[in-house]
C-alpha cells in the first residue's frame, strides 16, 4: 500500500524543512546563484538532487531490508530517528548564521558545477543520518517496501530541485537578510523548532505514522 494523504503530507514537510534549513547544499546554491551564470546554478541544483537521490535509495533500501526481518529493529531506529530529529533542532536552534562565499566569480562549465553539486551531497554523513532517522517511519514493515521507497525517494529529489530553485530565483534579494546575522539566526531557530516538534510528533506516534 502506497502513502495515505496524512502520511504523504507529513513527510513532505519534513523533508520541506530540512531542505530549506541550511547547510552545505543550500550554502553552495546561495553561493552558485550570486556568483554564476543561471545554467551553472541550476548544474549544481542537478547535481545536489541526484546525490540526494543516490544517498536516499541506498538509505532507503537498507532500512527496508532490516525492518522487513525484524519488528524490534523498527522500534529501535524510530526511537533513535526521533532523537535524532530532536537532536537535529536543538543543533539548528544553536548553529551561526549562514555564511555565503564572497570570492569573484569564476568560468567553470556546468559539468563543474554538477560534480561539485553531486559530490557534495554523497559526502555529506548528515544526509545519510537524516534519511535513517526518516524512512522507519514511512515503511510499513509488514509488507513490500519498494513501493513506498521508490515514492519517497523520488518526491525527496524532486522536492530538492524546486526548493533550491526557489532559493536561487531569491537570492540576489533575499541575499542581505539571509547573510544577516538576525535573519540567519531566525531561519535557523524556526527550523531547530519544526524538528524539534517533529521529533516528538514521531517518538509519541503509534507503529506507524497516523493516518
Amino acid at each position: 500500500m502506497l502513502l495515505s494523504p496524512n502520511e504523504f503530507a507529513l513527510f513532505a514537510a519534513l523533508a520541506a524543512v530540512n531542505i530549506v534549513t541550511p547547510g552545505p547544499g543550500v550554502v553552495l546554491t546561495l553561493t552558485n546563484a550570486i556568483q554564476h551564470r543561471a545554467r551553472n546554478v541550476f548544474a549544481g541544483i542537478a547535481g545536489v538532487a541526484l546525490g540526494t537521490f543516490v544517498v536516499a535509495s541506498v538509505s532507503a533500501m537498507g532500512i527496508g531490508a532490516v525492518l522487513m526481518a525484524s519488528s524490534a529493529a523498527f522500534t529501535i531506529l524510530k526511537y533513535a530517528g526521533a532523537a535524532y530529529l530532536i537532536y537535529l533542532g536543538v543543533k539548528m536552534w544553536r548553529a551561526p548564521p549562514l555564511v555565503i562565499g564572497d570570492h569573484v566569480a569564476s568560468t567553470a562549465s556546468m559539468a563543474r558545477r554538477f560534480a561539485e553539486g553531486f559530490a557534495l551531497q554523497i559526502s555529506n554523513p548528515n544526509a545519510v543520518l537524516f534519511f535513517i532517522a526518516l524512512f522507519p517511519q514511512f515503511i510499513d514493515h509488514h509488507s513490500s517496501s519498494l513501493e513506498r521507497g521508490v515514492l519517497l525517494v523520488t518526491f525527496y529529489a524532486l522536492l530538492v530541485m524546486m526548493i533550491h530553485s526557489l532559493y536561487a530565483l531569491a537570492a540576489l534579494k533575499a541575499r542581505t537578510w539571509l547573510a544577516s546575522s538576525g535573519g540567519g539566526r531566525a531561519l535557523n531557530r524556526m527550523s531547530g523548532v519544526a524538528f524539534v516538534i517533529f521529533g516528538v510528533a514521531l517518538a509519541t506516534s503509534g507503529p506507524r505514522m497516523p493516518r
